[in-house]
């Protein structure tokens, strides 16, 4: 037999975030609650021909390789983004 509950579900629903009482809680990181609340960016579904011993090496490392393909791509994106932002900003300030 399942236990009932004690707690006044209708009341809870019922309440604002002003009357919560947060006093028992610890607090959360600004860095955690940050990684919580991260929105995933949107991902677009294509075909795309690699080569064989590309899709071998990412396999070999990783359960998700697809995942961590794109993590490299990514972070090849950025590189690249703020190599060339410099180059733009220095350029335009002389």
């Amino acid at each position: 037999m399942k236990p009932t509950s004690k707690t006044n579900w209708v009341k809870v629903d019922a309440m604002v975030d002003e009357e919560i009482d947060y006093s028992d809680s610890t607090e959360v990181a600004a860095e955690l609650f940050k990684l919580m609340t991260k929105e995933e960016p949107e991902k677009v579904v294509v075909n795309l021909r690699l080569d064989r011993e590309i899709v071998d090496f990412f396999k070999t490392h990783s359960n998700k390789y697809q995942t961590r393909i794109n993590e490299v791509l990514l972070a090849i994106v950025h590189d690249y983004k703020r190599i060339h932002s410099h180059a733009h900003k220095n350029n335009s300030q002389s």
